[in-house]
């Protein structure tokens, strides 16, 4: 089986920093992998390990994510290669066009069983880009799946709903967006480490992936964290009609306002 994950790579949460007037300052958090990715690459990780094949990292974004520690970091966690469209006009793209252009580098990359995609990403949460490259390669696309098995050139998955499991069947190839719910990721040892270094990773830029024209919908005025406000502690004790509609009227008062 091949499979190809596609990873966001966003700044690292815990490094970005506040400032006195709510601005975030990004210069000291490094590039990583997005958190619902994560799950993700441990899912074609273990359905490589079961399946046998071919596990391939595919990743676009601006210049910025052709770093050498954030390559080793998305190798050590199973995939036997990278590739990478690296180019500064990818910056800010809105989720049609990251669609376009992880088609364009999937059609590169050639033929392929299984594509595999977080629920969203860890800084935007759009969850739109994984439905949108499943429209674009005109194969069968799942979302919420909590469990991957193959079996005979097809794929079984169980979709968590609100109020049941569901199980598919899906012929191959297909694209599958799975949910934090499907595994644990694991944490790289050393070694693991050590001999990512030693696995290729292919970078490209539009042009090598024949993608000349961009029309980004999207521009990023400011980006500012939100007021803290003190708590009121307003609570409404009980569940009889009268609590219950006392807590009706006083929701209703915070949203109108």
């Amino acid at each position: 089986m091949k499979i190809i994950t596609c990873i966001k790579v966003v700044p690292e949460e815990q490094d970005i920093v506040i400032k006195a007037d709510g601005e975030l300052s990004f210069d000291r958090a490094k590039p990583t992998i997005s958190a619902y990715d994560l799950n993700a690459v441990e899912a074609g990780a273990q359905l490589l390990e079961e399946c046998g094949g071919d596990f391939i990292a595919l990743s676009v974004g601006s210049g910025g994510i052709d770093n050498p520690k954030l390559k080793k970091n998305i190798l050590s966690r199973g995939p036997e290669s990278l590739v990478m469209v690296a180019d500064d006009r990818l910056k800010d793209l809105d989720t049609h066009q990251t669609a376009k252009v992880l088609k364009a580098a999937i059609e590169k990359v050639g033929e392929y069983d299984l594509i595999l995609c977080g629920e969203g990403s860890s800084d935007l949460y759009a969850q739109q880009v994984g439905p949108q490259l499943g429209q674009l390669l005109n194969v069968p696309t799942i979302n919420s799946v909590s469990k991957i098995t193959q079996s005979d050139g097809k794929i079984v998955v169980q979709r968590t709903l609100e109020n049941e499991v569901e199980t598919l069947e899906s012929v191959l190839p297909a694209l599958v967006i799975v949910t934090s719910d499907i595994n644990l990721p694991r944490i790289a040892t050393m070694s693991h480490v050590l001999a990512a270094g030693k696995k290729p990773a292919t970078v490209w830029t539009l042009e090598d992936i024949g993608v000349l024209e961009l029309f980004n919908t999207i521009e990023v005025i400011d980006t500012r964290a939100p007021q803290q406000v003190e708590r009121k502690q307003d609570i409404v004790e009980g569940d009889t009609d009268e609590a219950i509609q006392e807590f009706i009227t006083k929701l209703s008062t915070v949203l109108a306002k």
